[in-house]
């Protein structure tokens, strides 16, 4: 059995998150891990075979269970700011993180350029697919073996759609026999949850591994009732035999969250250095627009029925998902077969881009002259509020689009084949690997809003509240103003049910003597998009709004003559096809022994899904491309390093360039994006070990610009939205056979809250500590604290210069929460 609380004995390449590199031998979906002797420096994911991190010429990194375990992080996005090269914009809650690396652009949100893996197959084809990213579907648990990163234009041949880098998620097989049960609760927020995990092996030749945890509460925000609620569990097989192995796995997932959109702050100054602070009554940090008294939403569903949705499901998923992973050697070639279908589904109900109005004068501009403010619900219900300037204490009300999406079918099924060969030819090795990758990802979601009107309160009580005009007629209807998305004239109620193909050959061929390692790889996707899509703004005359009894009392209230619906019977095609090709290059030097270099140019590409559809990119009338080229994304880049790395000390300075297309809409304004992108900058990486202090930082300076706009000319030159010049992440530490104590500090240097670059986001260090003590000898203690000095760290402001009213939307991250853990390991 494996009783490893502490890590005080394992190696500083093991101990800490360690920056790495690997030369690509194949350009398929990321390998599964080879495993490697403890303390080794091995390239294990993304090669056919394990490889010397020094005599390879890609950018990877690991994150291992034992610091997951010191981080822990409160969701995949979270976990995610402490891998170097990566920006996790993650205050949205658990899923629907926006991720991007060196400096490829997030112009809209989701991660577009990037793939998230688990055991080396895409979680979902497409990491921008609008209502659920991929880290939706994932979670942090005791089955979480390591996080490998690969960084850098080489991942677009190891995977298709993944042309800035690839984050594998790699389970625990049962190779090491024993387990774990972990118990933590909140100690300044409302969360209590349970993990474990335990593997060993059936048979000489039969090992197995099962974990999952469940979890219920409020969650890091104030919700007023348990927004968080559910759990996983994962298993998995593996039958081992001369020359292979077989494994079959499972998981099964069903989890809610509550998704944190933008929340209103005081903002003052300027918009160059604009000083933002909470308001009265509404901590940004610590609160939420949700509230026990928000609960029920009455609607029409996607086929038009009435319905009453729970507000309550939040960021909700389902995931079964069953696969097969074997491997055999065949006459000196190793294949390898993946297989996974993963049936998906949720939700996604939250209060999304609302407006936040003076109560006084936002009264009387949904009501008009003389129009009063009374409570809808809630311990005041039918009280009329004589002074809607003190509302709250800090008098405002808010126009709550709620936003309600229906994800009723993201399945996907995945399969990648390949075979590898390694050749002695002269002094060096020889690695061939050839095969083909084919993917099916369905996107079946409806689109659904409903307006409410509401107080500004953040201890999860806030109180729906009523309009009445002068005359004395209600023009809302127990809080809701109109059952559409009213402040958008009714429009963006939208459905759509569209499958998409992927397929991809691909081969690669590695060369390695003596010092040198040079090696290339290309992969050719092609794949088409066919199904249907309605909307109430796809033109042609079709109607969006009608008038219906939505709560049955016979009478058709004026709320209820703003009533969403969709046109059913018009719906627009789509049917379009796509092919772009993908290669990489690269050479490694190794120096000397502790030293090497290596250079790599790249030619990459991202298909579009969902993101361009409900534009003029695809045509109403037969599902055709209009614009020929929008189909995908094209993304060059070139990098070049210096890696260095003895017993006590890792060091890695790499260059990078970029040059990138992006097709995307705004989910905000439903604006179209049509841009070029280029940016250039440097990465560094390292980690260092004396005595029982260790320490590891990562850096990325990026130099990032608009190159051309076809829609918005303007920009052109501007740095685009969000990218910050410097971002960083240091962990130090000191471990003894005792105890483990340390910090987590991550920051980031100003950015533009726009393309335009008026209004600036303040740069911030968030500090997370740790507290490990070993009670007994199976029994870990573990103190976390996220946000230790309770930061106002801001990833990003929706408005494009401050507000005449001084209320900025922001998207904080959560402010201070601290957990306490006892883990018994068995």
């Amino acid at each position: 059995m494996k009783i490893d609380l502490l890590s005080a004995a394992v190696p500083v390449a093991l101990l800490v998150p360690v920056p790495a590199y690997a030369m690509p031998d194949t350009a398929t979906t990321t390998a599964a891990p080879v495993q490697a002797p403890q303390g080794a420096d091995v390239v294990t994911t993304g090669v056919a075979k394990g490889r010397d991190r020094l005599d390879s010429a890609t950018s990877t990194s690991s994150l291992r269970e034992a610091e997951i375990r010191k981080l822990a992080p409160g969701s995949i996005g979270d976990l995610l700011r402490d891998i170097p090269g990566i920006r996790s914009e993650a205050s949205t809650g658990e899923g629907s993180v926006s991720l991007s690396i060196r400096g490829l652009p997030i112009a809209s949100s989701g991660a577009k350029f990037v793939q998230l893996q688990e055991d080396g197959l895409p979680v979902l084809e497409f990491g921008d697919i609008q209502g659920a990213g991929a880290d939706n579907f994932l979670r942090v648990d005791l089955n979480l073996s390591q996080v490998d990163v690969i960084r850098g234009g080489s991942a677009s041949t190891f995977a298709s759609n993944s042309p800035g880098g690839i984050i594998n998620f790699i389970s625990k097989t049962g190779d090491v026999e024993g387990g774990a049960v972990a118990v933590t609760a909140g100690l300044d927020f409302e969360q209590y949850r349970t993990d474990f995990d335990y593997g060993a092996r059936l048979t000489d030749s039969v090992r197995f591994h099962v974990g999952g945890f469940y979890r219920q509460g409020e969650g890091p925000r104030r919700a007023g009732y348990d927004a968080q609620k559910g759990g996983q569990i994962k298993a998995n097989v593996t039958k081992e035999f001369t020359g292979g192995y077989i494994r079959l796995y499972g998981k099964y997932l069903d989890d809610r969250s509550p998704f944190y959109d933008a929340v209103p702050f005081r903002a003052t100054g300027t918009n160059a250095d604009p000083k933002v602070t909470t308001l009265p009554g509404f901590d940004g940090r610590q609160d939420t627009l949700l509230s026990r008294n928000i609960r029920t939403n009455l609607m029409l569903d996607g086929e038009n029925n009435v319905t009453v949705n729970d507000v309550a499901e939040g960021q909700s998923v389902k995931a079964a998902s069953l696969g097969m992973e074997a491997q055999v050697d065949l006459h000196g070639w190793t294949v390898t077969e993946r297989f996974r279908f993963s049936d998906m589904s949720g939700t996604l109900i939250s209060p999304f881009t609302s407006a936040y109005l003076p109560a006084a004068a936002g009264v009387q501009s949904l009501g008009g002259a003389g129009a009063t403010l009374s409570y809808a619900n809630g311990p005041r219900a039918g009280q009329v509020i004589a002074d809607p300037s003190t509302l709250n204490g800090n008098g405002l009300l808010v126009a709550l689009n709620m936003l309600d999406l229906r994800l009723n079918s993201y399945d996907n099924v995945t399969n990648d084949i390949r075979a590898s060969r390694v050749w002695r030819v002269g002094e060096g090795d020889l690695t061939t690997t050839a095969g083909f990758y084919a993917a099916r990802q369905t996107i079946d979601r409806d689109a659904l809003w409903t307006t409410f009107v509401s107080e500004l309160r953040g201890d999860g009580e806030a109180a729906l509240l009523n309009i009445t005009d002068r005359a004395g007629r209600a023009l809302t209807q127990d809080g809701v103003y109109a059952y559409n998305l009213a402040l958008a004239r009714g429009t963006r109620r939208r459905s759509l049910r569209v499958d998409y193909a992927v397929n991809a050959p691909f081969a690669s061929v590695n060369y390695h003597v003596g010092r040198i390692a040079i090696g290339g790889s290309i992969r050719y996707d092609y794949g088409n998009a066919e199904g249907r899509i309605f909307g109430s703004d796809l033109g042609g005359g079709r109607i969006g709004t009608v008038a219906r009894d939505m709560n049955g009392d016979g009478v058709i209230s004026i709320a209820e003559q703003k009533v969403g619906v969709t046109p059913l019977s018009a719906p627009a095609p789509v049917d379009y096809k796509y092919d772009y090709l993908s290669y990489s290059v690269g050479i490694n030097f190794r120096i000397a022994e502790p030293l090497a270099v290596f250079a790599r140019y790249s030619r990459g590409a991202r298909a579009n899904a969902d993101r361009i559809l409900f534009s003029n990119i695809v045509s109403t009338t037969d599902g055709s491309l209009l614009i020929p080229g929008a189909a995908f994304d094209p993304v060059k880049q070139a990098e070049a390093g210096v890696k260095y790395r003895r017993a006590d000390l890792t060091l890695n300075l790499t260059g990078f360039w970029a040059k990138a297309q992006d097709t995307n809409v705004d989910p905000v304004t439903s604006g179209l994006i049509a841009r070029d992108y280029k940016a250039t900058g440097l990465e560094f990486e390292g980690g260092y070990r004396r005595g029982l202090f260790s320490l590891t930082a990562g850096g990325t300076w990026t130099d990032a610009e608009i190159v051309r706009d076809r829609i918005n000319p303007a920009v052109a030159g501007n740095t685009p939205r969000h990218q910050a010049k410097f971002i960083f992440q240091a962990t130090p530490q000191i471990v003894t056979e005792r105890f483990a104590v340390g910090a987590v500090l991550i920051g980031t240097t100003r950015s533009y809250a726009q393309d335009d670059n008026v209004l600036r986001v303040p740069g911030f260090v968030t500090t997370n500590a740790f507290l490990q003590v070993r009670a007994a000898p199976r029994l870990q203690l573990t103190l976390n604290a996220s946000n230790l000095f309770d930061v106002k760290a801001f990833t990003a402001f929706d408005d494009a210069a401050l507000p005449a009213s001084g209320i900025v939307r922001a998207r904080p991250l959560n402010g201070r929460n601290t957990s306490l853990t006892a883990r018994l390991d068995f």
